[in-house]
């Protein structure tokens, strides 16, 4: 669990749950959120989870549920709350249950868990004391140094405002003696982090003779403080340390406000300062570690929010090396990452102020692919004036491509090594199968287009699966006719066949809830596949077209599951072999079926 984060230990009871949910129309809750019109039986409007220009974000009164066609996200309303809020589960219980005047039980907690929860709540208010100490100490006449250094960074009032910036000054007890006046023990105080003690000194501020930095989680609660020293004090910065409320390696500088920005990336930069005069200009969506290396973890946090990285750190040796070692974490969290060249500029900072903000829009459209950003770093370690060591070059690029897992990643990096470097695609080529081969039998294309057309199959029953349970949710007087030929167990895919179970007990006691569905599960990307599963475009137009297409639906999805138990049968199997035998009979018995559905409810 990320650092400021609740220690969600609270359990509310499904009836609980539910209740909120019935009394939470999902309309209602996006509306504050998105601005929608009606069209037909849902509501669309422009997807508040991506950039887009034409409305592809549907809400479906009828099912609960609200899904995007162009970027998948979806789910119902505890979903919509939780991904927009960036909640958790029981967040966003507690935040529609106010909303809707719903009195939710007492919490029950361990002692333990109490103990926990009462330490991180002090914490948190101990820090936005603070704050705001600091944002006082900032505007009033003692923090004319603060204000003055962050002046000639060219900080807007609304930018220093925005950030809730502020100042500790060079008395070092300051903040000390206010919060003991307000009732906190010195206990309590080492444990905010806030303070430091030794035996000659006793008690005494962490933070003395710096600009501070609020550091926010993305529930812009206030987890810790940096401090950028006045003069040529060391550090220069300065961190809060770890307490229960902060861990620097799984928090984002400026991820509360950029988790919001509609820019399809995030712009990761070094350090506060970058972050904020990046905001200042417009690009709201730049975030930064705080004062320690990208993480797996933030890589994982980065995932969260966007699919596309632009690494945004200074020019110089020491940019270049923290950029090397973020494009491997960001890969395996499934992110891609490109590089942001600011030459002959140190950092966003000095380019922006030096270049403006269209030149730096410029950059960030020519920002450089990862890889080959990666090979034009080790292009410096040969002499590529030297026949040896432009082939020792190429040799190395070699290896590099030989190692990515795709096939067609490959061939594309082959084409695009061979047109920067000037080299025969040929060439390249066979340097790199030749790498391949060394280390792994290189696949024949036979296997692979078989294994092609057997990813399409399976990709076409998938789909047909997924019609077959959009149409029970939007027609649930259809159920009566598909159980009688398909049951649960007809599903091929586990996650389908746990949804078809789940939606055909709910339809066979008359009721028809999928945003309940979608929310039994936890994992996101199973509740994206779900949100996708209940919200399957139908690609017919009229009534008489789509009665057949629920037919051939049913056919389709009875056909794949025999095909399936068939090739999984064991001869000894006896159970196996009656399921199979079953399954083949309602088969036959689909041969002359006719569909009817009812009008459809505008």
């Amino acid at each position: 669990m990320d650092s400021g984060e609740e220690n969600e230990t609270m359990y509310y009871s499904d009836e609980v749950i539910e209740e909120v949910r019935l009394r939470s129309d999902i309309v209602s809750v996006v509306s504050g959120y998105v601005k929608l019109q009606r069209r037909g039986s849902n509501y669309f409007g422009l997807c508040p989870f991506h950039n887009e220009k034409s409305p592809s974000f549907s809400v479906s009164p009828g099912k609960q549920m609200y899904y995007c066609f162009g970027c998948g996200a979806g789910g119902g309303v505890f979903n919509f709350i939780m991904e927009y809020e960036n909640y958790t589960f029981p967040e966003a219980v507690r935040f529609l249950a106010d909303r809707a005047g719903i009195s939710l039980p007492e919490e029950e907690y361990s002692e333990e868990a109490r103990r926990e929860r009462d330490k991180r709540s002090s914490v948190l208010e101990l820090n936005k004391l603070a704050a705001k100490f600091y944002y006082f100490q900032l505007r009033a006449p003692q923090g004319q140094r603060g204000m003055e250094y962050l002046k000639n960074r060219e900080l807007s009032d609304e930018t220093m405002k925005h950030f809730g910036l502020g100042y500790a000054g060079p008395d070092g007890s300051m903040l000390y003696r206010y919060l003991k006046k307000q009732g906190y023990s010195d206990a309590l105080l080492k444990d905010s982090g806030l303070m430091q003690v030794n035996e000659r000194q006793g008690m005494y501020d962490k933070f003395w003779n710096r600009v501070i930095f609020p550091i926010m989680d993305v529930n812009n609660k206030v987890i810790g403080f940096g401090g950028r020293v006045m003069g040529d004090g060391k550090p220069k910065y300065l961190n809060s340390p770890e307490t229960v409320v902060f861990d620097k390696s799984r928090n984002l500088y400026g991820l509360n406000f950029a988790r919001t920005s509609k820019e399809k990336n995030l712009l990761v930069c070094e350090g506060y300062m970058d972050v904020i005069s990046m905001h200042q200009a417009g690009f709201t969506n730049a975030v930064a570690s705080l004062g320690t290396a990208l993480t797996s973890r933030h890589a994982s946090i980065l995932k969260r929010y966007t699919d596309e990285v632009i690494l945004t750190y200074d020019s110089d040796e020491a940019g270049i090396k923290a950029a090397l070692r973020a494009i491997p974490l960001l890969k395996e969290a499934g992110v891609s990452a490109r590089v942001l060249h600011m030459d002959p500029y140190k950092d966003p900072d000095e380019f922006i102020k030096a270049l403006g903000t269209d030149a730096f829009q410029e950059r960030i459209a020519r920002a450089e692919n990862s890889f080959l950003f990666e090979l034009s770093v080790m292009e410096k370690s040969y002499d590529m004036k030297d026949p040896d060591g432009k082939t020792r070059f190429f040799q190395a690029a070699a290896a590099k491509i030989a190692g990515l897992e795709l096939e067609i990643e490959r061939e594309n990096y082959i084409e695009a090594v061979a047109e920067r470097y000037q080299t025969s695609y040929e060439g390249m080529r066979k340097m790199v199968l030749n790498v391949l081969m060394q280390g792994a039998p290189v696949r024949t294309a036979p296997r692979s287009l078989e294994r092609e057309r057997r990813s399409e199959k399976d990709d076409g029953l998938l789909k047909s699966q997924r019609l077959l349970l959009t149409w029970l949710v939007e027609y649930p007087e259809l159920y009566p006719t598909v159980s009688s030929y398909v049951s649960p167990e007809d599903f091929t895919d586990p996650l389908y066949r746990e949804v078809a179970s789940m939606l055909f007990e709910q339809l066979a006691k008359k009721e028809r809830n999928p945003a309940r569905i979608v929310d039994h599960f936890m994992d996101p990307v199973q509740q994206r596949t779900v949100a996708q599963i209940f919200n399957t475009e139908i690609p017919v137009t009229t009534r008489e077209e789509e009665e057949k297409a629920v037919a051939d639906t049913i056919r389709r999805v009875m056909t794949g599951a025999v095909e399936q138990k068939n090739a999984a049968l064991d001869p000894g199997d006896l159970q196996g072999l009656q399921a199979l035998i079953a399954a083949k009979k309602r088969l036959e018995g689909l041969a002359h079926l006719h569909i009817s559905l009812p009008e459809r409810k505008e």
